[in-house]
């Protein structure tokens, strides 16, 4: 399987946990009645943190999950072997030791290579779209990343809650859970350069950013800007620049009338038709459809 795969050009949904599967979950509320979710305890406690469900799997054969649209902020951490994650609109491999943070309301796939066992866990939020998410400019894509201790945090959460445990024991569970995914949503940067040239071009996406006014403006040579964000971001410096772009037009499809020409400008695309292009790749569907 290619991990430089650009993936497929539309996104279905769908969900086969595969043969095999064992899936340790916990829910936040007892209304959310899906199937593979009715035999989950509940932990109220985790809506405080806007989180839906967390959970930790051992795929199966044949694993493969996609959603057209995911209302929230999901975070994968593998634990042991290796999956693939469907993110920037392109295929990407997450190893053990390595973790993978999508934003809310994209594309959202992911499945099992053949002959691999793949074990992750994952948090998985509930955001409008009036709210700031988790992700923000400084948020990796993917990284390094121990999951072991989100792992056992979530099984304690997990025995806890099917014991019938205390408010306040499955309150310190799920303050920690959230606290391993902000360790890696929202890193720490010894090194605020990234962080300066990102609140810069977020302000100013439309304009036409290259390279070396990056690097300008990091004060950085071109080639360390690049080491830099992909050790940091998980991404090149203009797919960042894409990313932040499409983080912004999505917000204006669901919070305004403008015209989608009007939107393709103001994140620096002259061309609606282009600026389409790129946004169903990254988010999974055409600007028009992720308005409706």
């Amino acid at each position: 399987m290619d991990s430089s795969n650009e993936g497929r050009q539309t996104i279905d949904n769908f969900r086969d946990f595969g043969q095999g599967a064992h899936i340790d979950v916990v829910r936040a509320a007892l209304d959310d009645d899906r199937e593979w979710l009715l035999k989950a305890p509940v932990c109220k406690t985790l809506s405080h943190h806007n989180i839906l469900h967390v959970a930790v799997m051992r795929a199966g054969e044949g694993l493969a999950v996609s959603r057209s649209e995911q209302s929230g902020t999901f975070m994968f951490a593998c634990t042991k072997g290796q999956g693939m994650v469907l993110a920037d609109g392109r295929w990407k491999r997450v190893k053990a030791g390595e973790a993978c943070l999508l934003p809310p309301f994209v594309g959202n796939s992911f499945k099992a290579i053949e002959g691999e066992e793949w074990e992750f866990c994952w948090v998985r939020y509930i955001e409008s779209k009036d709210t700031k998410p988790i992700v923000s400019e400084i948020s990796p894509v993917s990284g390094a990343f121990d999951g072991m201790a989100l792992k056992y945090a979530i099984l304690g959460l997990h025995a806890e809650c099917s014991a019938q445990a205390s408010a306040a024991s499955n309150h310190l569970w799920t303050e920690l859970i959230h606290q391993y995914v902000l360790s890696f949503a929202q890193p720490h940067q010894s090194d605020d350069r990234m962080w300066k040239v990102w609140n810069v071009v977020e302000q100013h996406l439309d304009k036409d950013w290259t390279l070396a006014d990056l690097a300008q403006l990091a004060c950085v040579s071109e080639e360390h800007l690049r080491r830099l964000c992909n050790k940091q971001l998980g991404r090149s410096p203009m797919q960042h620049l894409t990313f932040l772009r499409m983080q912004k037009a999505s917000n204006q499809l669901s919070t305004t009338d403008d015209k989608i020409e009007n939107i393709a400008k103001s994140v620096g695309y002259n061309s609606a038709f282009h600026f389409s292009n790129v946004f169903r790749k990254w988010v999974g569907c055409r600007p028009s459809e992720h308005r409706r």
